[in-house]
């Protein structure tokens, strides 16, 4: 089995740490994954040593992106758009729609929408109106109004 090696992260990871405490992972995953990214860096002395001004750090970062994720949900509210799709004869959808083409029609709407924060269990396959969830962090979600309709 590999030895592990000791990282300070510098960022939340999912399923890893926060920001500010000292996690032991796979060589090849730090020298991966975490360094390059700046995720984290090496748990020397020097970097040890500053571990509180670290923590400070992690949390000026999270309560900017939480502010910033409740400002558009805020703006998202009460956002819809309307796709039009080709039907067939017996009512059935030609294709479907995607998280790609949720993100496109809110963009030419003017609302810019990140497609891998919305949360769709699986494409939209008829006609209809549909609120789809959008997670922006992870105790901030809104919900997005999207009909569609035939051509």
């Amino acid at each position: 089995m590999a030895t592990q090696i000791k990282v300070l992260l510098k960022n939340d990871v999912p399923s890893l740490g926060t920001g500010g405490e000292v996690v032991k992972v796979r060589p090849g995953y730090a020298r991966n994954f975490l360094l390059p990214r700046g995720l984290a860096v090496p748990a020397t002395a020097g970097n040890l040593a500053r571990v509180d001004d670290l923590k400070r750090q992690v949390a000026s970062q999270a309560k900017a992106e939480l502010e910033a994720a409740n400002a558009a949900a805020a703006q998202l509210g009460g956002a819809s758009v309307t796709i039009t799709r080709a039907v067939g004869e017996e009512g059935k959808m030609y294709g479907s729609v995607t998280t790609k083409d949720i993100e496109d029609a809110f963009s030419a709407a003017g609302v810019k929408v990140d497609r891998k924060k919305i949360v769709l269990a699986d494409a939209i396959k008829t006609l209809g109106t549909f609120e789809v969830p959008i997670k922006l962090h992870t105790s901030v979600n809104a919900t997005l109004k999207v009909n569609v309709v035939k051509k």
